[in-house]
């Protein structure tokens, strides 16, 4: 009788729990019992176990096994236990020795053949090894996605006898090196310089990327908002590697990562306006993230706004607030980190048209109502820059006039502005709040009154008087400008020229 014991993690949101296998073996007639809490997948493990030892030309025990994966009350899904419970097997057996694995984790699904297939979530379980001080060894696909955890060994095989060569000292495997991630990597998206006129959008752009703010562009068919919104991520300040991580860490739970495809710049989200609220906030029996984590530090752009259902625009209301998003099951509960920047873009009506010269609008005022009020007072509240970006001329469209500003020269402005704001307050100004608000925006007693008659005028809430001091903050910081003046205020002021829903 013999007991060996194999380190490994399960995948749990964004968590690597540590989970211990324990092989036992006795005599008895041959069988192999796996215990601790197995769904489906798990429990077919010992078939693909067996086959894979086999076939890689070792001999599988004929007695009674029992493989119990500690903590038992800690449900186990998927095949990423399938090597360490293999390698579990052979040290039991006496077939490798026990001291391969005392300072290891091994994560991977095995074929029938003995080849090592990736699984979902290695990013997580290599952070979370690092901080226990053990190496991990996965699958060759998982191995550039492993190795973003600067400071762990990393051991990458094509299959199981690659495996034990390794555990055994006869082949050892190279550590992989971290690859290499560029910081200031700019999304792969179309120059700003394309767009011709739009000189207030350009800048609302210029303000929304400098400060993290959410923006909402409203204009007629073909006035160039989704042009413009598409240009958002190539004048965006880059990521942190802290970010990065993050990023990469959300995306590999999702499965979006590949050993050829590792995150590069700021992630941008797109869903079509038919998606479900468990699509954008993340949810299932076994909770993934949604496109707002999808999106975190990085931008959700949803076109045709209030073509979404209003149920599923309300699910964006807290993450817009708090940053993340908590989902709740009667098992367990599951938090997935979502700050974002929400970009938007909607026609002013049904046919598009509402407000243009022309009389081209064939809508009845309680048509517009309607379509607009699909957009809650509330949700409209957390979007900090609301513009209507008019059709552009003949002229602009016709005439060859000199192109305007690059991305790149925008860029500069954003990252320095970005900086000024990293410097002041550790944060972009978009996520600014309460004392630290009042600190960094503090206006003298003119600008205080002008600010509050404009809000009562207005019809502004509370929530919308503090992100107009937080975008004229971000208007501050572009101008290099130490304090919020009256300028920074009108300027912001003239980003709230949505209407409200009135019902």
């Amino acid at each position: 009788m013999s007991l060996a014991i194999v380190h490994t993690r399960a995948q749990v949101g964004l968590e690597a729990p540590p989970v211990t296998i324990e092989v036992h073996m006795s005599g008895g007639l041959p069988a192999l019992a796996i215990v601790g809490l197995p769904e489906k997948a798990v429990s077919e493990s010992k078939e693909r176990v067996r086959s894979a030892l086999i076939n890689a030309g070792f001999e599988f025990p004929r007695c009674r096994m029992t493989v119990n994966m500690a903590p038992a009350d800690l449900p186990k899904e998927g095949g990423r236990f399938d090597l360490a419970i293999a390698v579990g097997i052979l040290v039991a057996s006496a077939q490798l020795p026990a001291t391969a694995v005392k300072d290891l984790e091994l994560i991977g699904e095995l074929a029938l053949s003995g080849r090592l297939r990736a699984v979902r979530g290695v990013l997580p379980a290599a952070l979370a090894c690092r901080e226990q001080g053990r190496g991990l060894l996965v699958a060759i696909d998982n191995g550039n996605e492993a190795a973003l955890a600067r400071g762990l060994d990393v051991y990458a095989a094509d299959d199981l006898l690659a495996v034990t060569r390794h555990l055994t000292g006869q082949q050892e495997l190279p550590t992989l090196q971290s690859p290499g991630v560029d910081l200031q990597a700019v999304a792969d998206v179309a120059d700003l310089s394309d767009v011709k006129g739009q000189l207030q959008a350009k800048r609302a752009l210029e303000v929304a990327a400098a400060g993290g703010h959410n923006l909402l562009l409203s204009g007629v068919p073909g006035s160039g908002k989704s042009m413009l919104a598409q240009r958002l991520p190539g004048i965006l300040p880059p990521l942190t590697e802290q970010q990065l991580l993050e990023v990469a860490a959300i995306h590999s739970v999702a499965g979006l990562i590949s050993s050829d495809q590792l995150p590069r710049g700021r992630p941008w989200r797109a869903p079509h306006h038919s998606a479900s609220g468990a699509a954008l906030v993340g949810g299932g029996s076994q909770p993934r993230p949604g496109e707002v984590s999808l999106a975190h530090h990085g931008l959700l752009f949803l076109d045709e706004l209030p073509e979404f259902s209003r149920q599923v625009l309300e699910v964006l209301r807290e993450p817009l607030e708090t940053g993340h998003i908590l989902i709740a099951r009667a098992a367990r509960r599951t938090e997935f980190p979502a700050r974002f920047q929400l970009v938007a873009a909607m026609n002013p009506c049904p046919c598009g048209y509402a407000g243009e010269p022309g009389n081209r609008c064939r809508c009845h005022g309680d048509q517009i109502q309607r379509y607009q009020n699909r957009i809650s007072g509330p949700l409209l509240d957390r979007i900090d820059l609301q513009l209507r970006v008019p059709a552009p001329s003949r002229e602009e469209l016709l005439l060859a006039c000199e192109a305007g500003e690059t991305s790149a020269q925008v860029r500069a402005r954003v990252i320095a502005a970005s900086e000024i704001q990293l410097a002041r307050q550790g944060q972009l100004n978009g996520t600014l709040a309460g004392r630290e608000l009042e600190a960094h925006c503090q206006l003298v007693a003119a600008d205080q009154h002008m600010l509050l008659d404009a809000i009562e005028r207005l019809q502004l809430s509370a929530r919308a008087y503090h992100r107009i001091l937080r975008v004229a903050r971000t208007i501050a910081d572009l101008a290099g400008e130490a304090v919020v003046g009256q300028p920074q205020l009108l300027e912001a002021l003239s980003y709230r020229s949505m209407p409200r829903p009135t019902g």
